[in-house]
């Protein structure tokens, strides 16, 4: 019997959703007021009116509340400025909000000029406030998307030369985002174009690998992924550490899971072992390990690492599918009450948890209401029961999930910054404006973080319904083999004189000690099974 398993079927392509943590850690954004292009060479136009012109040295002088309001005097009309300088006015306009923290607010400018193309004269001097914006605002604010309409041959500008390894880097994101016929291969190129010099360098390399591992090609992707496990032994000074420190485990899980995928167990065994214990995905590792382990029929060490998965430390973090692999390995052992026990502690946890992950779902029909109610869950509010709420709590710590959430911090941050704001800025124009797009978006924000949330909380309840159902064919199977060692045994089958206990080899670094119920820290991980089969001959 084998067990289809969520994780044997996602082997390769669970790769592509991983996305890497502080993924949104992008370097410093530019100092306030700080320039970062000359005007374009098509800019030149009629006189520019008084009023732009004092807006212009109010934005010089760093008085971005007062130039604000004259920018947003020209673009009304009221000063009598021509398209060209209203265009002019519209880029100052996104740089001022940015300055002044209003970050979705500029973006919404700058994507003025992105929707005009090159209609608009300051289109291609728009991509480096985007570059600066995407440090600061989450994916899920559409930046890449608006990067991403911009024409590769673009980066060439020698004005954009400062930045041109991060917008390749951008640009390459959203064409591994879109994920369409030639977008990973276009991907793949722009990635493999920036500079290793480059702080993106790392970053790239390992979008470059999970782009191939998409593809369907494990030779490329774990040669990018080799480059990245270089550079955390070298530990290069252009590179943040921490990136290096992120990025290298990424990397030794991902070639991990490349070589289970094409059933290279051993040394899939080794990457997964290069993972240290305080490591956010190590206890992925020891889950995803124990399966490597199955293969090879290292069974003690498979049940060791289970064992380890259910120690209290861990009780945040939920592993299902754990429990069913350790009943088919009890199965393959003919140790069968061990292995419907296992089917027992399964539906006995999970079997009401599935039912409360539906009920919730089903609680709010609204998405925005539903985002309310996640917050109250964040916040140990929501009055679920303790394993609910932490089963809950670990969905929501969904990468995708905390993007978008960002996404509504951001705009809520904002929001108050304008509260919070001069009494007299607040009370014009331009204020209103900005107050009336962040309080849209921030609704649009709100109900799509609450969808998102749903589809989540949904997927983990019909999985949880799936595993569950693996477990009765997992007890059908069971029962049935009972039924025909019983037949055996009366026709005096025995079980083998020559089955030996599986083997536990004790290097010169370690001890053997054994369990007493206790759990202790520096014993997480080296945990081993007893087991023979029971098998008859």
């Amino acid at each position: 019997m084998r067990l289809i398993t969520q994780y044997s079927l996602a082997a390769i392509t669970g790769l592509a959703l991983l996305a890497p943590r502080g993924a949104n850690a992008q370097p410093k954004a530019p100092a306030k007021g700080e320039e970062m292009e000359l005007e374009p060479e098509n800019a030149a136009s009629g006189p520019a009116s008084k009023t732009l012109e004092r807006a212009i040295k109010l934005y010089d002088k760093k008085d971005f509340f007062s130039s604000s309001i004259e920018l947003k005097k020209v673009l009304d009309g009221e000063s009598g400025d021509d398209a060209k300088n209203k265009q002019r006015a519209e880029f100052f306009m996104g740089k001022t909000l940015y300055q002044m923290g209003f970050y979705a607010g500029s973006l919404a400018y700058f994507d003025k000029m992105v929707k005009a193309g090159d209609a608009h004269t300051y289109h291609g001097a728009a991509l480096k406030w985007l570059a600066a914006l995407s440090r600061v605002l989450p994916e899920t604010s559409g930046i890449l998307e608006m990067i991403g309409t911009y024409d590769p041959s673009a980066l060439g500008d020698p004005s954009l030369a400062s930045v041109k390894n991060e917008l390749l880097f951008l640009l390459g994101r959203h064409y591994y985002r879109h994920g369409g016929d030639g977008d990973f291969d276009k991907a793949i190129g722009l990635f493999q174009q920036v500079s290793r010099d480059s702080e993106f360098f790392i970053k790239a390399k390992f979008f470059e690998g999970v782009t191939y591992v998409r593809k369907y090609e494990g030779k490329p992707a774990v040669d990018a992924f080799k480059d990245i496990l270089v550079i955390g032994e070298e530990r290069p000074k252009q590179y943040a550490q921490v990136d290096v420190d992120n990025y290298r485990e990424l990397a030794q899980l991902q070639m991990a899971r490349v070589f289970y995928s094409t059933q290279q167990f051993d040394t899939s065994i080794k990457y997964f072992e290069k993972l240290p214990q305080d490591s956010l995905d190590w206890t992925e590792s020891l889950f995803e390990a124990s399966w490597a382990y199955f293969m090879k029929t290292l069974n003690s060490k498979a049940l060791g690492n289970i064992h380890t998965l259910n120690a209290p430390y861990f009780e945040n973090q939920f592993f299902p599918e754990s429990v069913l692999l350790k009943a088919v390995i009890y199965f393959n052992y003919c140790l069968y009450d061990q292995a419907q026990e296992a089917i027992s502690e399964y539906n006995e946890k999970y079997g009401p948890l599935q039912k409360n992950l539906a009920d919730l779902v089903a609680k709010y029909e609204d998405n925005a209401e539903f985002y309310d109610y996640v917050k109250k869950v964040k916040a140990g509010k929501a009055g679920l029961d303790p394993v609910t709420q932490r089963l809950v709590l670990s969905v929501l710590a969904d990468k995708t999930l905390l993007k978008t959430f960002a996404w509504v911090d951001e705009l809520n941050h904002e929001l108050e910054i304008l509260n919070k704001s001069d009494k007299a800025w607040q009370t014009t124009q331009v204020a209103g404006e900005v107050l009336q797009e962040l309080t849209v978006q921030q609704s649009v924000a709100a109900a799509d973080a609450g969808k998102v949330a749903r589809d989540r909380v949904a997927r983990l309840s019909r999985e949880l319904g799936a595993l569950a159902r693996d477990g009765s064919k997992i007890k059908y199977e069971i029962l049935q083999a009972k039924g025909d060692k019983l037949s055996a045994e009366a026709a005096g089958a025995r079980i083998s004189s020559k089955t030996k206990e599986e083997p536990i080899v004790i290097d010169d670094e370690h001890f053997q000690w054994k369990f007493n119920g206790e759990y202790w820290k520096d014993e997480l991980g080296y945990y081993r099974f007893k087991i023979r089969s029971r098998c008859a001959k």
